[in-house]
């Protein structure tokens, strides 16, 4: 297990070298741990957190009941996706975290496109 999490960490690593959002043009993060999926709207400029939503959170208590992890990953982007266009915000940088474009990611991802956000 431990060298999985290395093995993600260093992809990740990767991937931020190439990858930064800006206020105009955010980086939306994914992090997904066995139960939960985070996901936040970053501006590298000043290092901000710009939105944030999870599975954790209390406006997501009844939007999750009953629902697959992959289901909850899209509603999740959605919810993001709506409150990045409520800030005005039409563009992202999409941060896979160094997990896998499958599952749980591509949903947040295609519910990010869902509510309209432009990769």
């Amino acid at each position: 297990m431990a060298r999985q999490i290395d093995y993600r960490k260093r992809i990740h690593y990767r991937i931020r070298k190439k990858v930064s959002g800006t206020a105009e043009c955010p980086r939306v993060a994914v992090f997904r741990s066995l139960k939960h999926i985070y996901l936040q709207a970053i501006d590298d400029t000043v290092g901000k957190t710009i939105v944030s939503v999870s599975t954790v959170g209390k406006e997501m208590k009844g939007k999750i009941e009953g629902k697959r992890k992959s289901d909850l990953a899209g509603v999740l982007g959605e919810t993001l996706g709506n409150k990045l266009k409520d800030k005005k915000i039409e563009t992202i940088v999409f941060d896979r975290g160094g997990f896998r474009y499958q599952g749980r990611v591509k949903a947040a991802a295609d519910g990010l496109r869902t509510a309209g956000i432009k990769f």
